[in-house]
């Protein structure tokens, strides 16, 4: 039966061939989490309509959540490519030997070398990457210039990033471009600010992935199984290349030549060579399968994926609860205007899962009922969940609190939360898909059906007998997938 499901996929691959090029296709925007954030930062979804906030109400505190910003390829990906080079060779020479003709081989291929050979700036943020995070800064600074008008204290802007180099770095580029203008430093009147980090062995803040040791047992167990789910995919293409160029790829060398297509359009503007070996379409179901396995291994195919992130959740719950309280003067001082934090994809996207993004009203109703989500549809059907848009490099997510008065001379407030995602407002489906939700509606329906939830309860209780029961055996062939801590489990087709 399982592999009667798979036909669909193999068929529509056979069809995928280098002549349904579209020149409108531009594969930057196609590289799962390895997309730049100003080639995709643009793109709304269709269903998006601009909000607009209600002239008497005024933003009085700001969360952010991003990734870091485009950053170079990392200890793992660049061995990875000093071996392609390698193994290219091998296969030009097998070719040779077996005189096959050259006609077909890309000429790229004949002098090929990784261009990070003995770059030691191992997973850095690289200089488009600060680029990005500095203009994040300046046009949060101009979007909200009522948070932002204040002179920088510690206290009143909030900065915090984890221990890992790319993450404070892009949290100083963004603290430039913020405070840009605000200090005397330099002909840009830049000024000191401080980032705060946590140990990373302890983050359970920001990298509360590596703190979760249930989490662990579960990305290392369904791990396999998601590369299964890859195969099919990966063994077509595979098939078509061969026959396209003449040189006997295998399936791995498929998987490299993609891994160097994402970074050589990513960070290297380069499209016409790893990602020229690929169609279209063929571009199309490889996203799929890194979105697939984001979706399953980091968002919403198992609720142990984001309820780790409870920790991250109930700070930005609390900063909002004191801002109000602060503003209405039952604590005294002044109130923190930002808490501005810098982290990584497996950051953003369980946050953005907790929040219920990119999903619509009944799919949100499943999460909060801890029943089973199905993986996102292959192409060509739409899917809401692509890792372009969710979490490319430094992809954000903004929560605004806003203080409404009911009337000019009442100083009475009703306050709302108005939630962006890569700068654009984003619709809540826990809030009946509005723009701007009351922030006790926000708590109810969308905040506290995880605050129920502890986090070492999750991820460091029972983890020795978690490791025989938690994932709930295996997501193979018909996609069995873990939604919850209580080992809830659905099923769905692989076709």
């Amino acid at each position: 039966m399982a592999g009667y499901m798979l036909i669909p996929v193999l068929l529509g691959l056979a069809t995928a061939t280098i002549s349904d090029a579209d020149e409108n296709f531009d594969v930057r925007r196609h590289l799962s989490t390895s997309t730049r954030y100003g080639v995709v930062k643009d793109i709304a979804n269709n269903s998006f309509v601009p909000s607009e906030i209600p002239d008497h109400c005024t933003p009085i505190h700001l969360n952010l959540v991003a990734r870091h910003g485009t950053r170079a390829p990392t200890k793992k990906k660049m061995k990875e490519f000093d071996e392609l080079a390698s193994r290219l060779k091998h296969l030009l020479q097998d070719a040779k030997e077996q005189n096959q003709s050259s006609d077909k081989v890309p000429t790229w291929f004949l002098e090929w070398k990784s261009p990070w050979k003995g770059n030691f700036t191992d997973g850095e943020l690289i200089h488009e990457g600060e680029d990005d995070m500095y203009n994040l800064g300046i046009r949060i600074k101009e979007k909200f210039p009522e948070l932002f008008h204040e002179d920088y204290h510690p206290d009143r802007y909030t900065i915090k990033a984890t221990q890992v180099a790319r993450a404070s770095a892009s949290a100083v580029a963004f603290g430039m471009g913020l405070f840009s203008g605000k200090g005397k430093l330099g002909p840009g009147r830049h000024r000191a600010f401080a980032v705060i980090s946590e140990s990373r062995a302890n983050d359970t803040m920001l990298r509360f992935h590596e703190c979760c040791q249930k989490y662990k047992v579960f990305k290392k167990r369904h791990e396999p199984e998601v590369d299964k789910l890859k195969e099919p995919i990966l063994d077509k293409i595979t098939g078509a290349l061969v026959e396209r160029y003449g040189i006997n790829f295998t399936r791995k060398d498929t998987s490299s030549l993609w891994n160097l297509c994402k970074h050589e359009a990513s960070l290297l503007e380069i499209t016409n060579q790893a990602c020229g070996l690929f169609s279209p379409s063929e571009v199309d179901f490889l996203e799929w399968t890194d979105d697939l396995e984001i979706f399953i291994l980091k968002g919403y195919g198992s609720s142990l994926n984001y309820r780790m992130g409870v920790p991250l959740l109930q700070d930005v719950i609390q900063s909002m609860e004191k801002a109000i309280k602060v503003k209405e003067g039952s604590v005294p001082g002044s109130y923190e205007k930002a808490r501005m934090r810098f982290a990584h994809a497996e950051t953003l996207l369980p946050f953005s899962c907790l929040l219920g993004l990119f999903l619509e009203e009944p799919e949100f109703e499943l999460i909060q009922r801890n029943e089973y989500l199905p993986h996102p549809p292959k192409p060509p059907e739409e899917r809401i969940w692509r890792g372009s848009i969710v979490a490319p490099f430094a992809g954000n997510n903004i929560l605004v609190l806003y203080s409404c008065k009911e009337a000019p001379d009442n100083n009475t407030s009703q306050y709302f939360v108005h939630v962006q995602h890569n700068e654009y407002p984003v619709s809540m489906p826990g809030c009946n898909n509005s723009y701007f939700c009351p922030f006790e509606v926000f708590k109810q329906e969308i905040i506290a059906p995880h605050l129920k939830h502890n986090y070492d309860a999750l991820c460091n209780v029972g983890v020795e007998q978690s490791q025989n029961k938690h994932g709930c055996g295996t997501i193979g062939e018909q996609g069995r997938t873990c939604h919850s801590s209580e080992n809830t489990c659905g099923t769905s087709r692989i076709s």
